[in-house]
Order: structure tokens, then C-alpha cells, then sequence
């Protein structure tokens, strides 16, 4: 999480959609930077809202504009299994290294499935019954992400290729993917509706 204070703006790092080269570009920038524990840098829309939206409006009497990035649910799920695979490398008795990604696909599908991976999907982690992210961009559309923040923080900001997993088959069967597609429609729906 980046908190710009002049600007009255957070970024919310959604985990596996550029949080990381986000934050390598505007750390320096930011007012606040939460990095470590992953938890408190990857603080969902609820977390903030309990917790440091409260506390930002009472020191400035202003709210603050919430942004964070989402990316194509599929092909974010296509991340998190390359990275959980690069992860798994350096484990004497690795889970996922025998798993093929239709066989993780699967597991994120089951009712406990994003759970038991310890993966929160993104419209969760953008909203919740009470709100969600006031801005969300696309991963797929960075330059407008971009182009919104040189504006808002009135400086060229230029993102790096940061903590790209290995290349792996990440293909699924027309069927799988499907069936995927339709576990992931709340992502999906969220997704449809950005600009």
C-alpha cells in the first residue's frame, strides 16, 4: 500500500497485478509505504476501510481516493500458479512443481478452493458489501494507470519489468477453462465492468 498524503490518494496492491514494480517506481514519492508483512501491503478494500481510511480522515479531515489495479481474473490465476511454481523450486517436497496449472485451475475451483491456496480473489479483495475501490484500472490498460497517476502526482513515472515468474504451460482445455471462467464470474463481472 502507497499512501500519498498531499494528493489524498492510496494505491492498494492487489497481489499479482503490478503491485511490486508499482511500488519500486513510487516508493520514494509516497508518504507511506507498507511493503512488509505481504498482509499489510496487500491491505484489501475492507482492511482500509475499517482501519486506515478512518484514521487518514481523522488527521486531514478529508477522504482519501482509493486506486488499485486488476488484472484479467484468468490470466491472474495464470500468474499466481507460475508463481507459486518458481516458489516451489526451492522446496525439497514441492506442491504445486508435480501440479499442472489445469490440475491448480481445479484446485482454486473447489467451493474452499481460493482459501485453501491462501489466494483471495480480486473482486474480494477490490470489494466488499459495503464499497469497493474507487478507481480500479486494468493490468491490461497500464498506461492509463499511469497517465492517471503522472496527473495526480504531476511527475513522469515510468514502471519496470519487477518480479516476473518463469515461463511455464499454463494452457487449459477449452472445458477447463470454462469451467474456470464460471468459478471466477465475480471476477469476471468486476472486470467487465472497468473502463
Amino acid at each position: 500500500m502507497l499512501i500519498f498524503w498531499d494528493q489524498r490518494l492510496v494505491f492498494l496492491a492487489t497481489p499479482k497485478a503490478g503491485s511490486t514494480a508499482v511500488a519500486m517506481a513510487l516508493e520514494s514519492l509516497a508518504s507511506v509505504s507498507l511493503q512488509r508483512p505481504a498482509q499489510m501491503k496487500h491491505t484489501d478494500i475492507g482492511g482500509y476501510r475499517r482501519h486506515v481510511g478512518p484514521w487518514l480522515q481523522a488527521m486531514t479531515g478529508e477522504r482519501f481516493t482509493t486506486i488499485a489495479l486488476m488484472r484479467e481474473p484468468v490470466e491472474w490465476l495464470r500468474s499466481w500458479y507460475r508463481f507459486r511454481f518458481s516458489e516451489a523450486l526451492d522446496d525439497p517436497h514441492p506442491p504445486v512443481a508435480e501440479n499442472s496449472f489445469a490440475g491448480f485451475a481445479r484446485d482454486y475451483r473447489a467451493p474452499d478452493g481460493p482459501a485453501r491456496l491462501g489466494i483471495t480473489p480480486q473482486s474480494r479483495f477490490l470489494s466488499d458489501a459495503e464499497s469497493r475501490v474507487d478507481r480500479i484500472f486494468r493490468y491490461e490498460n497500464i498506461d492509463a494507470f499511469v497517465a492517471f497517476l503522472e496527473e495526480r502526482l504531476d511527475c513522469a513515472i515510468e514502471l519496470p519489468r519487477a518480479n516476473v515468474p518463469p515461463a511455464q504451460d499454463v494452457s487449459l482445455p477449452p472445458d477447463e477453462e470454462q469451467a474456470l471462467r464460471q468459478a471466477m464470474a465475480a471476477d469476471l463481472n468486476l472486470y467487465a465492468r472497468l473502463d
